[in-house]
């Protein structure tokens, strides 16, 4: 019996690994009603009818020593002492979206929404970013008759605005907080950060809203709510082109996190794909290349179960 867990700076979701490689029992955990990882791991286990002796667990935060801090939650850990704690022989940390990356490969049509045209090259580079607390990035890429991971923390780029109304909201964001990352607009507070800008820019003072509410007055058709929602999915576009170009990912890029899979509809009426293509002479190379939506609900329990070893 194996845990695997995709630890996001919002939300939990834990599950077990049977003997015959079946993923069971999943469960989502809100993270701020627990005080520690530790905490949220044993009331998980403690639930189960088997204990697990071996883990896998998808973080969001830099994999780079025993101690892993997760900035956009305050949680810290060490590998060691988890491992003690929850009684294991085997613990495998990696990044959140390294864990996505690692379940591309498995992932079929059923799994994902396409978004405009291209066609992926079997064998070949992909990539997964997703705006969710945060933006998460990570490529796969074949290795002999293998795929071998690469992680990084891609979502704290320097974002430089592609339009005069992107420019002026990176302007109005790096003059606050001292620097305008990608994740400062592709992620939950990153909306509402491009709505703020919006709103001091037309001479506005709203109070600040959650991501959710933006979302929600978007849908309704709020004009300030849908400028912001248009943006982002302009700005999610832009990142994903210069990521396809980065790492040639032929295979196609994938988009995950929390919030795109809430907004197909919109999304397919955005300039998300326009924007995507639109690296000048380079626009053939992009517009051979797919962009897709993953729909499937746990993608990082894919990644986790192959890293332990179940194909």
């Amino acid at each position: 019996m194996n845990l695997i867990a995709d630890i996001g700076a919002t939300q939990s979701r834990c599950a077990v690994i049977d003997g015959h490689g079946r993923i069971q029992a999943a469960e989502v955990f809100q993270n701020r009603n627990f005080g520690s990882l530790q905490d949220l791991l044993q009331g998980y286990l403690n639930k189960c009818p088997d204990r697990p002796d071996s883990a896998a667990l998808a973080v969001a935060a830099p994999i780079i020593e025993d101690e892993v801090r997760m900035p956009n939650l305050g949680w810290r850990f060490s590998q060691g002492s988890l491992m003690g704690e929850l009684d294991l022989r085997e613990l495998v940390v990696v990044n959140d979206f390294a864990a996505v990356a690692w379940g591309l490969p498995a992932l079929t049509a059923a799994d994902l929404h396409k978004v405009g045209g291209g066609a992926a090259v079997a064998g070949t580079a992909m990539a997964t970013l997703g705006p969710g607390s945060g933006l998460g990035v990570a490529t796969v890429a074949p290795c002999g008759d293998q795929w071998a991971v690469v992680e990084g923390e891609g979502g704290n780029i320097t974002f430089s605005g592609v339009t005069p109304e992107q420019q002026a909201v990176t302007d109005h964001i790096r003059a606050q907080d001292g620097h305008c990352s990608a994740e400062s607009l592709l992620s939950g507070p990153g909306l509402v950060n491009i709505y703020m800008a919006l709103a001091a820019l037309q001479g506005r003072n709203p109070d600040r809203p959650s991501p959710a509410q933006v979302s929600r007055a978007a849908a309704y058709g709020e004009a300030l709510a849908g400028e912001a929602r248009d943006m982002f999915f302009e700005v999610l576009g832009t990142v994903a082109g210069n990521l396809a170009l980065t790492a040639g990912t032929r295979g196609g890029v994938f988009i995950a996190g929390g919030i795109v899979p809430r907004l197909l509809e919109p999304l397919e009426r955005s300039r998300f794909r326009e924007c995507f293509e639109a690296k000048g002479r380079y626009r053939y190379y992009l517009e051979a290349i797919p962009t897709y939506v993953i729909t499937e609900p746990y993608p990082a329990f894919r990644g986790l179960r192959r890293l332990l070893g179940y194909g």
